[in-house]
């Protein structure tokens, strides 16, 4: 049974990965990232030496997390919105670093680091050729009737949505331009929009717009 004082002394161990938790539970675009951010705040929670030393590496770690995580979900876009794989490899490492001063300890925390590449090359070679995500293109808008399918070619696989409903067209350049998507030149004399993360290599997903009919769109989006 814990005692009051091993409560005060402990209670970061606790309140600080909840917090993580809450904070990862916005990561519906790619889940395995957010919960994968999850590990470097976990083990220093359960291996670090209680003090100002834990609390304070501990909050640093759950504001790295944060960072990482929400920006992206919240349909955020710039050089300084994290790509979700670099949640894998950069995060990891960054938390690596912060955890190897709290600690005192860098040898110990090149585990972390060396994890954080392997799983990244695992999703690379998982995700080689597949169709995206939502990637901010869905939910689409309320008011239009939308129909989701899965395409592919020589070059990998993109997502559609067919859609109708009054000015379909119209309706979708604004919701992409308010989840930060921005006009880019002409495909094949098809409008697209595309929106660019990541604060070491970049990821642009770019979104077509198809005016079938006055009440009728095919958007299709692919990451570049």
């Amino acid at each position: 049974m814990l005692t009051a004082e091993q409560v005060k002394t402990h209670w970061w161990r606790a309140a600080l990965p909840v917090a993580a938790v809450l904070v990862v539970a916005f990561s519906r675009d790619d889940p395995f990232a957010g919960l994968f951010a999850l590990v470097p705040l976990l083990v220093w929670c359960g291996s670090a030496r209680s003090g100002r030393a834990g609390v304070g590496t501990g909050l640093v770690l759950l504001a790295l997390l944060t960072w990482f995580v929400l920006p992206r979900e919240l349909g955020l876009a710039g050089p300084w919105v994290p790509a979700a794989i670099e949640v894998c490899w950069l995060h990891t490492t960054l938390a690596a670093v912060v955890c190897a001063i709290g600690s005192r300890r860098p040898g110990s925390w090149l585990l972390l680091v060396f994890g954080g590449f392997v799983v990244t090359a695992g999703v690379l070679v998982a995700g080689w050729q597949e169709a995206p995500g939502d990637e901010g293109v869905l939910p689409g808008p309320a008011q239009l009737r939308i129909t989701g399918d899965i395409a592919c070619g020589s070059g990998g696989c993109w997502r559609v949505a067919e859609s109708t409903g009054d000015r379909a067209a119209e309706v979708w350049r604004a919701h992409l331009t308010a989840r930060n998507f921005s006009p880019a030149p002409a495909l094949d004399g098809v409008s697209r929009f595309c929106r660019t993360t990541g604060l070491v290599v970049n990821h642009t997903t770019c979104a077509k717009i198809r005016s079938l009919a006055p009440g009728s769109a095919r958007v299709e989006w692919y990451v570049e």
